[in-house]
């Protein structure tokens, strides 16, 4: 199936002073992006879970929108140009923080704001325990950390915020560990049933209750005829540690359910969707451990080894593995390679792999890391080994990304141009 092609750059004759932001932006407030009926794509953004490594993406997208913003002036945010944009985690978190409206209905954070964040809260978040015997006995006896801050500071943030009212179409995956069964927060579903209209701080801080880590969350709701509804939700990992089958499926959903907003893409022309994945960065287990290892392990010894969950990591990075194998070659057998790009540094040591060691050093070097995951070439998943391997027919993931921002505002310019001249028969 030939993947569609957009529009030359040159070939787009927009009236930018519709669409681009004027010297006062206060005079003119950046004009929302239309939906996909308006254009040719769908456009989205995925970020995994991975505790303090939500650096790594925040990195990245500060690069993106630092690029966006040479296009297309001071005031565009990356929240402007996705249709959808997922997040697990601490991906949750950063949805949120692009997503969530300020005071003047713009996103609450811009992208190279996000760092700053983390840097400042996750010492606070993650505080350093005691180790030796009373700081294995605190673990064995509950989560790591309590919570309290986390919670706090994800209140004050965004304090009365509703999913539904999220500046983009989110989708925030959680587990209610009662039911046993996945729960998705996505603005759609928000919008047209008033139980699944959860406060956002409820959602960041359940998708981020990471077992051994953080306690589970529990909230209430309230159903259309007032009946309370009951949630009792871990983290968002335990799911889908990397979301974007999640996102593509729920653009899927909706276009079956008959929302106009996708019109005339079909619900399996994945060849139209546009989908940059972020990754936290990982370290392969096989460098820790081996067969022979884990077959004298006990309960204890999945839980907690050499500083690591072996079972928590073990089942993230599996179902992230697989979505990866899935997408790229999905993308592969379109012909539409360049669609999806995937940044994931798979090399990473020492306390980098770490969820929750928040200590400056640490934090800085993760800085590092992402900063230098842009220069590295892209990878792309082989299909035969599952492995991921440069991918010589692309350049670099600053380049990518470059070439993505150029093509997120053509679609976001020609969409604008669309429908203002509807507006104007």
């Amino acid at each position: 199936m030939p993947c569609p092609k957009l529009k030359s750059l040159k070939s787009l004759t927009v009236n930018l002073a519709a669409v681009e932001p004027r010297e006062s932006s206060r005079l003119l407030p950046t004009p929302r992006t239309p939906t996909p009926s308006y254009g040719s794509i769908v456009t989205v953004l995925s970020i995994d879970g991975g505790g303090v490594r939500g650096i790594i993406p925040g990195t990245i997208l500060g690069f993106l929108e630092e690029k966006l913003q040479e296009l297309d002036g001071p005031e565009a945010r990356v929240a402007d140009y996705f249709d959808v944009i997922a997040g697990t985690s601490t991906g949750g978190l950063v949805t949120a923080m692009l997503t969530a409206p300020n005071a003047d209905g713009r996103p609450l954070f811009a992208a190279k704001d996000i760092n700053a964040f983390y840097l400042e809260h996750c010492p606070k978040i993650f505080p350093r325990v005691r180790r030796g015997p009373l700081g294995l006995l605190k673990s064995i006896k509950g989560p790591k950390y309590n919570g309290k801050y986390l919670h706090s500071v994800v209140r004050k943030l965004l304090g009365e915020t509703r999913v539904s009212q999220a500046l983009q179409n989110i989708v925030v995956p959680a587990f209610d560990i009662k039911l046993l069964q996945p729960i998705i927060f996505s603005r759609y579903d928000a919008q047209s049933d008033v139980a699944k209209d959860a406060l956002l701080s409820d959602v960041c801080i359940s998708t981020s209750a990471a077992p051994t880590y953080l306690p589970g969350h529990h909230f209430e709701t309230t159903y259309k005829h007032g009946k309370p509804r009951a949630f009792n939700l871990i983290d968002g990992g335990v799911a889908a540690n990397k979301p974007t089958l999640l996102a593509m499926t729920h653009v899927s959903k909706q276009i079956l359910m008959g929302n106009n907003d996708f019109f005339p893409i079909k619900p399996a022309d994945y060849g139209k969707f546009l989908i940059l994945s972020l990754g936290t960065g990982s370290a392969k287990l096989a460098d820790k451990f081996d067969a022979a290892q884990c077959s004298k392990w006990g309960i204890f010894g999945w839980l907690y080894n050499k500083g690591v969950s072996p079972l928590i990591d073990s089942f993230c990075q599996a179902s992230a593995h697989l979505v990866d194998i899935h997408a790229s070659v999905l993308f592969q057998a379109l012909h539409c390679e360049r669609r999806y790009l995937r940044i994931q540094d798979d090399d990473l040591k020492g306390n980098t792999c770490s969820v929750d060691v928040a200590t400056p050093e640490n934090l800085d070097m993760l800085v590092d890391v992402g900063k230098a995951l842009l220069k590295k070439q892209v990878c792309r998943v082989d299909v035969e080994t599952g492995k991921s391997v440069p991918d010589m027919k692309r350049g670099t993931n600053e380049e990518e990304l470059t070439h993505f921002a150029r093509m997120l505002s053509h679609e976001r310019k020609s969409r604008l141009q669309k429908k203002q001249s509807s507006a104007a028969k």
